[in-house]
């Protein structure tokens, strides 16, 4: 989900890369599961590691200190040929400014709060708008996806803990929130990212991962002809500014059904009011649930490499944005142009604008709680 017209939610989220057995024969030799670390520049005066996760089937993920950033996933297709499946840069440069997100971890509040206001225990707070009337992403200057976390590798995994203290005011927050963000590869092809906080202050918290996943390959082309099924029968419409509206409405009858897998360019610019208002996709879905474990909330298939992405979550929500606002400015890796539309978010999510809406599942974090959710990101072939 990203600012409208640009020149382009605590969680935990685990990311499972679960191979099909062909893929896997034909990937090569076992390899040793690890984590490595390197210098990867400096940012503000504080030097930035890049850390590579790589499990015992050759998947890799690097991650750096910088914004909590994905720069990278390589997974095998249905012929055993890796790729890198997330857009994204070669170097830090890159992501500096970075105002698609590419990559990112988000917050204090992922997605919109409406006017950049919110009110709590009776006081108004003011927080800066960066998308046209509102916020997005949680503000400006102190925002996580431009922040130099602190970095620990993990002993005897192939895994990486980041940790920041957001402080009382920045960006108008209420609290000190101390973020915990981990992310681990298993050797079952699971990538664990998990995101936990606790404040001093009462506070809203939405934290997500702004990945932009291209399952044919990054840079390679648009994300249309992926087939998507999402496990949600209604979803939050929005005005003209993209704040929902308070209504959860039914997606059935409305380009928004993707119940049964449907190719994800079929319907985009459908004449239907929400994807006019929107460009396309940038809309939160209600996830089915039964309790609050972990639900299916999405599946994208990309027929040409057989790729598979199945995300499921504890979260309430899922925004899936089809990057509307990419629009050729963006240089990837490999001197990749990221054109529009040419890779998709599944932002698992409390509701945008929630502390807004009273009947909205609640993002508030008090004193003595800690804010922990979860997601799975399973990649496999078929």
């Amino acid at each position: 989900m990203m600012p409208r017209p640009l020149t382009t939610v605590c969680v935990t989220v685990l990311l499972s890369l679960s191979i099909g057995g062909l893929a896997l024969a034909q990937a090569g030799k076992r390899h040793e599961q690890a984590v490595q670390q390197k210098p990867f520049g400096t940012r503000d005066g504080r030097p930035v590691n890049l850390y590579t996760l790589t499990n015992a089937n050759g998947v890799e993920v690097d991650a750096m200190s910088y914004g909590g950033i994905i720069l990278s996933v390589r997974v095998p297709d249905r012929k055993g040929q890796f790729a890198d499946i997330v857009l994204g840069h070669e170097n830090l440069d890159g992501y500096i400014p970075n105002p698609p997100y590419i990559g990112a971890v988000v917050g204090r509040y992922a997605n919109r709060i409406a006017n950049g206001t919110f009110i709590l225990d009776g006081k108004t707070y003011t927080l800066p708008k960066n998308d046209g009337p509102n916020t997005l992403h949680g503000g400006v200057d102190k925002t996580f996806n431009k922040v130099v976390w602190d970095g620990e590798p993990l002993k005897g995994k192939a895994g990486v803990t980041f940790t920041y203290l957001s402080k009382d005011g920045d960006d108008g927050w209420p609290g000190n929130l101390k973020v915990r963000v981990t992310y681990t590869l298993t050797n079952d092809n699971e990538l664990v990212i998990d995101y936990e906080a606790t404040t001093d202050k009462a506070t809203p918290i939405n934290l997500s991962q702004h990945s932009y996943f291209n399952l044919a390959g990054e840079g390679t082309s648009d994300i249309l002809n992926h087939e998507l099924m999402l496990n949600a029968d209604r979803f939050t419409p929005v005005d003209k500014n993209l704040i929902p509206t308070g209504e959860l409405r039914p997606v059935k009858g409305t380009p928004l059904d993707f119940t049964k897998s449907t190719r994800v360019g079929a319907r985009i610019d459908d004449p239907y009011d929400q994807m006019v208002l929107a460009h396309g996709y940038d809309h939160n879905w209600v996830i089915n649930r039964k309790g609050g474990g972990l639900t299916l909330a999405a599946r994208m298939y990309e027929p040409t490499s057989g790729r598979v992405l199945e995300v499921s979550t504890t979260q309430p929500g899922v925004q899936f944005y089809t990057g509307n606002f990419l629009d050729g400015t963006v240089t990837g890796k490999q001197g990749h142009v990221y054109k529009r539309r040419y890779g998709f978010c599944l932002e698992t999510q409390h509701f945008p604008d929630s502390p807004n809406h009273p009947d909205f599942p609640t993002t508030i974090l008090k004193p003595g709680e800690t804010f922990h959710q979860k997601t799975v990101f399973k990649f496999s072939t078929q």
